[in-house]
């Protein structure tokens, strides 16, 4: 008897995948529930597990693009688990049958190592590489798709020298190889997404300073008291979103969206946390924002998060939200007009801290000071809210008691 392999039902909107890699190989015993391989949706990327066990049968390439539904394989299961390897008896035979079963062994041997996967192969051949140049750090020596990413194209042989005299072009020092790579298809929708963007908004940004003086010396004073009692630290993001969801209550234009000739104002916050991923930039949500603690914010950023950086994010988890959070300061940017998560209408971008030379009270003092970006839909919001917006932000940023508070 056997079972097919599907591709599964993933969300709603989702209606083709990329079969990315196998993490088994044809003719393997696969346990029931043991991941087969690994598909990537539109937003994020996951393990589809062996509905039953059974020895699996390949029948769609990785990198493969398929539809909802697809059949990609097979798993046989009425074949038995294979026993364990019982130990090799030792040889009694004489020294010239040894010496005459040694190339056939050597010939076996060489069938397993330098056997690439069908990603890998696909790599290789777009390489101009072979597969006897490449050394396979999978099972068996099998040469896996990362070890073909790696992969170096062979050096080109030297043409021969003309017989002619000419001035030649210095060569250039150091290596020029390039390495085509195909985009995933979570990178591709993020590119469709900001282009998307760029071309149906009427984006504008306008910017502010915020003095984390304050800010931070809360913080300090309170972080291991807070991680003690909730478990989690108390990170700046938490803050962030905490004086957002105060201020998106003054002003809902910013936490509004535009439907057709409608504009749809929400009661409520959902703050898109973007979240770099190695696949790509990823924007979970934290649902109704507005009601939840510092430190249930911090929590509930932190599952999300962490389930984004291992690919086992869920689309719902990454729909609806109403406004969006961005931090490149944690990469070092100083200041930058964040692109909005359509069909969102506005996106603060958080910078990084800088110690710098401010005015206060007639007196020249070092500060740490952090620029803030606003990015908004013009058709939606006027320069009125959206500047009051950010300054509002600001504000209750410098003087963090007023969150506690609710002034």
């Amino acid at each position: 008897m056997s079972v097919e392999l599907k591709i599964p039902v993933i969300g709603e909107s989702v209606t083709e995948v990329t079969l990315s890699s196998w993490l088994k190989k044809d003719g393997d015993y696969v346990a029931e529930g043991e991941a087969v391989c690994e598909i990537e949706s539109d937003k994020a990327s996951m393990e589809l597990p062996a509905p039953s066990a059974g020895v699996l049968k390949i029948m769609a390439e990785a990198g493969s693009e398929l539809k909802i539904g697809a059949k990609i394989g097979e798993l046989d299961t009425s074949a038995a688990k294979p026993a364990a390897a019982a130990p090799k008896a030792e040889a009694k035979s004489d020294a010239p049958k040894a010496e005459a079963a040694a190339p056939a062994a050597t010939q076996a041997s060489t069938k397993e190592i330098n056997h690439p996967s069908p990603a890998a192969r696909k790599i290789l051949d777009e390489k101009g590489v072979p597969a006897s140049d490449v050394k396979g750090s999978g099972k068996d020596g099998r040469i896996t798709k990362e070890d073909a990413v790696n992969a170096s194209a062979p050096a080109a042989k030297p043409a021969a020298a003309p017989v002619a005299t000419a001035t030649r072009a210095p060569s250039a020092p150091g290596s020029r190889n390039v390495r085509p790579e195909k985009m995933t298809r979570l990178r591709k929708t993020i590119a469709s997404k900001l282009v998307e963007a760029k071309n149906t908004t009427a984006m504008l940004t306008t910017f502010n300073e915020v003095d984390m003086y304050e800010l931070m010396n809360l913080r300090k004073k309170y972080k291991d008291a807070f991680t003690k009692k909730h478990g989690v630290g108390l990170g700046f993001m938490s803050l962030f979103t905490k004086a957002v969801t105060v201020a998106l209550k003054d002003w809902p234009a910013v936490n509004a969206q535009l439907n057709g000739e409608e504009i749809i104002y929400h009661d409520y916050a959902d703050i898109g946390i973007a979240v770099s991923t190695p696949k790509g930039l990823v924007v979970p949500v934290v649902r109704n924002a507005e009601s939840l603690s510092l430190a249930e914010i911090e929590k509930e950023i932190l599952a999300l998060a962490t389930k984004a950086r291992d690919g086992k994010i869920t689309i719902e988890e990454m729909q609806g939200g109403t406004f969006s959070i961005t931090n490149g300061g944690v990469f070092g940017s100083m200041l930058s007009t964040p692109i909005l998560n359509i069909p969102q209408s506005a996106i603060l971008g958080m910078h990084n801290i800088i110690e710098r030379p401010v005015a206060i009270n007639g007196q020249v003092v070092i500060r740490p000071m952090m620029y803030l970006a606003l990015s908004y839909d013009h058709r939606i919001i006027d320069g009125r809210e959206s500047v009051s917006f950010l300054k509002q932000v600001k504000e209750l940023l410098e003087d963090p008691s007023r969150l506690i508070l609710d002034v």
